[in-house]
């Protein structure tokens, strides 16, 4: 049986204290996997088609380019004719749990081929070898084609219910995702709301976000809400209060700072401050 190398922690104890040090054990080898070999290989095959097929292809438009623009410019403008099909091939790739989401790459990327195959086979008739450029064309055609074979079979076998399962995972995640900005967007328009009530004074605020409640006396105060005066503490305590109150988020401190201060702080002042407070934290 083959055996191989490898490193495993085990406890050693020295002195009453015990810490994990690597050895090198022999273990078992595992047997060959000559699917993911010849898979690894197919793949190699693929990358190196596709290789060969950009450079043809840029070389190819880009002498068609070349008889009415410079040269770089020529050879720049022709690479976006294969990269555009391959990007095309890479979002399909990346959209392979959801067959209505891939199909629109998959389009665009058969157009973005056929775009760049009759391209080259225009450069083959002005060149005066028709056939030539026929056959040029087919190396594009080819490339694609081996790496969609590729990539369809490294693709996983769902059932409708699965993709439905995973529709919705990636729905909800996507929401989760959407709503970083948009609570950004509020913290930033409160701040501003804050900030202009505060510059305003006490007077300019008509209403009250969180009234007191048919239950409740309108002349004792909410016991859980702070009462603030404005001007009563600095912008240094203000943010340590907040820290001590466990709020974390930027703009939520800055709002309060101005709360408690009565005016709008400096962004930078209270970042300064709050990086503090990490450090001793």
């Amino acid at each position: 049986m083959k055996t191989r190398t490898t490193t495993q922690l085990v406890p050693h104890t020295v002195d009453g204290k015990t810490r994990m040090i690597p050895i090198n054990v022999d273990a078992p080898a595992p047997p060959r996997d000559w699917d993911h070999l010849v898979l690894n290989g197919v793949t190699g095959i693929a990358a190196v088609v596709l290789t060969a097929s950009v450079v043809w292809s840029t070389a190819s438009i880009g002498d068609l380019l070349g008889r009415a623009v410079i040269g770089p410019a020529a050879y720049g403008a022709a690479i976006v004719f294969d990269l555009a099909w391959i990007a095309c091939m890479a979002v399909e790739w990346l959209a392979r749990y959801d067959e209505e989401r891939a199909a629109l790459p998959r389009k665009a990327g058969n157009v973005a081929l056929v775009v760049a195959m009759l391209a080259i086979g225009v450069h083959g008739k002005v060149s005066g070898f028709w056939e030539v450029g026929i056959v040029g064309a087919l190396v594009s055609g080819l490339a694609k084609g081996l790496w969609t074979v590729v990539l369809r079979h490294q693709t996983p076998l769902l059932d409708e219910r699965t993709r439905a399962w995973i529709r919705g995972e990636l729905a909800d995640a996507g929401a989760g995702l959407a709503l970083i900005p948009v609570r950004r967007q509020l913290q930033r328009a409160q701040a501003q709301m804050d900030a202009e009530r505060s510059a305003l004074g006490p007077g300019a605020d008509h209403g009250s976000a969180d009234p007191d409640r048919t239950d409740e006396s309108t002349d004792d105060p909410d016991a859980e809400i702070f009462e603030l005066h404005p001007g009563a503490v600095t912008t240094k305590d203000a943010v340590r209060i907040a820290w001590d109150a466990a709020i974390r988020d930027e703009d939520a401190v800055i709002r309060y700072v101005a709360k408690a201060t009565g005016r709008a702080p400096s962004p930078d002042t209270v970042r300064r401050y709050l990086r503090a407070l990490r450090v001793g934290a």
